[in-house]
């Protein structure tokens, strides 16, 4: 929710056919606020991806709901990340598959042509496309009060939305986050890209810095640099990705440099400087300051929460600029009347935790009074950084698990092992998952392969109806698929419990029946 007045029109440049219409189902310059009701069962403050499913999901109950929003309804997720991120690495990829294509019998005469403006018109028409779903309209229709304008606290149990006041019993903060900016000399008095902006181009720069080597600065740093753009990718760790398993990261960082894409780790960017043409970006490694000339500057370090102009500190709810308003196990904040779910108070900043954060605290605002609560702590949350190949995660890595002092047996098994990766040419990948020492109960998994954040799903799975690996391996897997790589791994476990006694057994078990 950014600082945008509403309800004045909104534009996103271009201002073409598209944008227009993602505005008109997302923002309608002539939308009339309805009067509001006495008092709502639930009040909603953000129309990202947790807003709108708490509010879906409560008016589906029967509660009287309004729902606020001050920019655009569909949050980050429509707007500036997955929708246009992912649109965007479809045509990267389907560029690099032609290019690879030589490996596959396949010849392709002369170099691929890129048509950068019609990709990024693409990008926009698939996410307007998308935008009725999280219309205005749409969930007028569907019995919610609609509020376009800015939301802030005015009173224990009110919220003013323009020029409107609106009671509750209970109230929902789901105003999502930001891009963060980092303190960098020169910085804001130089244009800047955000994932906010960057899909706004029309013009494709010849050279791309990106700062920041997270899931935002890896995949864009791939797309752009299959693209045509040379992308230097700057940031301050030795490796990418540094929230991943180590041989994981490798594993992506070897296919972004295949691809062409470079690398400055363990570098700090001093400030970024002025000239009559590119941009020079100044940086420090290793004591010594050197510049880049760059013609487009990305920034992707990270991102902070939206809890300027709410007006918290009016009903008693404690947060912090940083980290996001503070939540108990049950999401609820400090007010005992207000809850708050998504990226403004949660680690994971995922379009699917907000998803699940949000079904959580309709449980816990509408229903308190059942004993049995719904708790943040009890979801078992994956994600995925989708480079090609895609790293995809759930649960507990090797080094959190030592820091937790959990004890674990790990199972390795690589994509070249999979027959199916083979033919397909797709070697370059592993799995790992992590159990319980000496049991079978999975704790953690990560999965590097083409299509990994469509096969970790299963794991996810057997962790959170308590099935462990051995169970797995009951599971029949069509052949020749890459997800075989599940079973392998689960089938590693199984050869783990053909001790050298139980062999034994089992020898003297067969001469007997001879």
């Amino acid at each position: 929710m950014n600082d945008i007045p509403a309800p004045n029109r909104i534009e996103l440049p271009p201002n073409d056919v598209h944008n227009k219409q993602l505005v008109d189902y997302t923002h309608p310059a002539d939308w009339t606020n309805p009067d509001p009701a006495p008092r709502y069962n639930l009040v909603v403050v953000g129309a990202g991806p947790a807003g709108l499913v708490a509010a879906a999901g409560a008016a589906g109950l029967g509660a009287k709901v309004a729902l606020v929003e001050r920019h655009l309804m569909g949050g980050d997720c429509l707007i500036h990340g997955c929708v246009p991120s992912k649109t965007l690495i479809r045509s990267a990829r389907a560029c690099a598959e032609i290019r690879q294509a030589k490996q596959y019998g396949i010849q392709v005469d002369g170099p691929v042509s890129v048509d950068f403006p019609a990709i990024m018109e693409r990008v926009r028409a698939v996410r307007s496309g998308l935008s009725h779903h999280d219309s205005a309209e749409r969930f007028q229709s569907l019995g919610i009060d609609v509020f376009l304008g800015q939301g802030a606290f005015s009173g224990p149990d009110m919220v003013t939305a323009g020029d409107k006041t609106l009671r509750f019993s209970k109230a929902i903060i789901a105003t999502g986050a930001r891009p963060a900016r980092p303190e960098i000399e020169g910085l804001t008095e130089h244009d800047y890209l955000t994932n906010e902006t960057i899909f706004n181009l029309t013009e494709q720069p010849d050279r791309l810095l990106i700062l920041g080597a997270g899931p935002i600065g890896c995949e864009l740093a791939q797309a752009y640099q299959r693209l045509g753009t040379q992308v230097t990718l700057v940031e301050m760790a030795s490796q990418i990705l540094v929230r991943e398993d180590p041989d994981a990261a490798r594993i992506v960082s070897e296919a972004l440099e295949r691809d062409g894409v470079r690398f400055v780790f363990d570098a700090k960017v001093k400030r970024v400087e002025a000239t009559n043409g590119p941009k020079r970006v100044v940086i420090e490694q290793d004591g010594q300051e050197r510049a880049i000339e760059t013609d487009a500057l990305l920034v992707g370090v990270g991102r902070v929460p939206n809890v300027d102009r709410l007006n918290l500190e009016s009903v008693q709810v404690d947060y912090d600029k940083r980290q996001g308003i503070k939540v108990d196990d049950t999401l609820r904040t400090t007010n005992a009347r207000i809850f708050a779910a998504g990226d403004v108070c949660m680690t994971h900043k995922f379009t699917h935790a907000a998803d699940a954060a949000a079904r959580i605290v309709i449980q816990n605002a509408l229903f308190g009074f059942v004993p049995s609560k719904g708790k943040i702590s009890a979801l078992t949350v994956p994600w995925c950084t989708y480079t090609d190949p895609e790293i995809a995660h759930v649960g507990l890595s090797a080094h959190e698990a030592a820091r937790r002092n959990v004890s674990i047996d790990t199972y390795t098994i690589d994509m070249a092992d999979v027959d199916r990766a083979v033919c397909d040419a797709e070697e370059n990948g592993l799995l790992k998952v992590h159990t319980t020492q000496g049991k079978d109960t999975i704790v953690g998994a990560t999965l590097v392969a083409r299509h990994a954040g469509d096969m970790i799903s299963e794991v996810t799975t057997a962790m959170v109806s308590g099935k462990g690996l051995n169970s797995l391996s009951s599971v029949i897997h069509p052949y020749p698929t890459q997800a075989e790589i599940i079973k392998k791994a689960a089938d590693a476990y199984k050869r783990t419990r053909l001790t050298p006694t139980v062999a034994k057994i089992m020898n003297a078990l067969m001469r007997w029946q001879r």
